[in-house]
């Protein structure tokens, strides 16, 4: 029962999470768009949508997603954003990337690479989850996994929370596993450091408690999506 509680909770935290990415997003008709991890590229058209961009490009590791994404409307490219991202310097005004950082293992290169292709006075928007949500410093207390990093092999999932969703669900891909999780310092400092300016952070859930108080609390909400540009 607990789980499916948890569940709803988790759902309306990723619709307010939704909410809030597009409202980072600036009308520009003109602007040259990119997600990475566009999967299937529903999402990606609905943020071109509300861009007004025309010019919309995918990145992702699954073929299968690609050429679903390709016939969205996408433009798409098969790309380990762990390796060089297959674009020229300077080339986007938007770049976008939902729950994909904590799936990084190399990320010193992932924010180098986007800084790359960025255009000057573009920028990047970021959701991600929060090592110092409410529930996850519960589970740390609790001597637990916490919950964002219970997913870290790809033989099983849930592994050391007993009240993780997905427990003892079986996944094959390697690439759905979380490497790190940020807390709000952390990933505010994180680009800082690659010289990115103008950096805002909003949030979302606050489990146990309703998603829109992750709005005015940011630093224990879950998630958070930062908005950072180049100058």
């Amino acid at each position: 029962m607990f789980k499916n509680t948890f569940k709803k909770m988790f759902d309306r935290a990723m619709n307010l999470n939704k909410e809030n990415i597009l409202n980072f997003l600036d009308k520009d008709k003109d602007a040259i768009f990119l997600d990475l991890g566009c999967d299937d590229g529903l999402w990606t058209m609905k943020l071109a949508e509300k861009l007004g961009a025309k010019k919309v490009y995918g990145v992702d590791i699954i073929d299968e997603k690609l050429n679903i994404a390709s016939k969205n409307g996408v433009v798409v490219k098969k790309c380990d954003l762990n390796s060089v991202f297959p674009f020229e310097d300077n080339f986007f005004d938007v770049i976008h990337a939902n729950q994909v950082i904590e799936h990084i293992a190399f990320l010193d290169n992932f924010i180098s690479e986007i800084f790359r292709i960025l255009k000057p006075g573009g920028y990047i928007v970021i959701s991600t989850e929060n090592a110092s949500s409410w529930h996850n410093i519960f589970a740390s207390i609790m001597g637990w996994q916490i919950f964002s990093l219970t997913n870290i092999s790809s033989k099983k999932l849930g592994i050391g929370n007993p009240l993780a969703t997905l427990s003892g669900e079986v996944i094959d891909l390697s690439s759905w596993t979380h490497k790190t999780i940020f807390n709000y310092r952390g990933l505010k400092d994180f680009f800082s450091v690659y010289n990115f300016k103008d950096i805002k952070i909003i949030g979302a859930g606050y489990y146990p408690f309703p998603s829109f108080l992750g709005r005015i609390d940011v630093r224990h909400s879950h998630p958070i999506t930062l908005k950072a540009y180049k100058r």
